[in-house]
């Protein structure tokens, strides 16, 4: 049996927008863990824009329960998830599992009925491999990064690379989320 490298996800989105409830519940996924920055909305981005507040209701309504898992300070995730109605968890330390295990114990759940989606391989697929939850990655919105983040990127890139040339078949563009 071939170990999973812990930065390699399990699939790989244009967006988070592209995940739909029944692509979750269709594998045993029934909580849903967000990171916010670059994945719902840039950093500039103080609430959830309109399309961020229609997806999450489709997804309560398609039977998905959520959460937010962000490495942010308690003040920037509160003032975001305010409108949603979504648990939180703020100062998570990702790639801490730290998260992860709260959100699931919340939930009356293991962590192999839950995923992780954000948009950095070195925060948020690691920690939903360290904790046995699903690692869903999605390009990262488009947002002007200091050199720190350019740098991650780079380390980035190979990975998804070779993850793509690898699984195809778990890597969805343009709504091909059904398969």
């Amino acid at each position: 049996m071939r170990l999973k490298n812990v930065f390699e996800p399990d699939y790989y989105f244009e967006n988070a927008f592209m995940v739909s409830p029944s692509f979750l519940l269709s594998r045993g996924i029934g909580v849903l863990i967000l990171d916010i920055d670059n994945t719902l909305v840039t950093y500039a981005d103080a609430y959830p824009t309109e399309a961020v507040t229609k997806w999450i209701n489709e997804m309560k309504q398609g039977g998905v329960r959520l959460a937010i898992a962000s490495n942010n300070h308690g003040k920037r995730v509160d003032t975001f998830a305010e409108s949603l109605d979504v648990f939180t968890v703020s100062d998570s330390n990702k790639p801490s599992r730290k998260a992860v295990d709260v959100i699931c114990r919340r939930f009356s759940i293991t962590p192999d009925k839950a995923a992780v989606i954000g948009d950095q391989i070195f925060t948020d697929v690691l920690c939903a491999n360290r904790a046995g939850a699903v690692a869903i990655l999605v390009k990262p919105l488009p947002y002007r990064e200091n050199l720190f983040f350019k740098f991650k990127r780079l380390l980035e890139k190979p990975i998804i690379k070779k993850f793509k040339h690898k699984h195809p078949d778990k890597c969805f563009a343009k709504g091909e989320n059904e398969k």
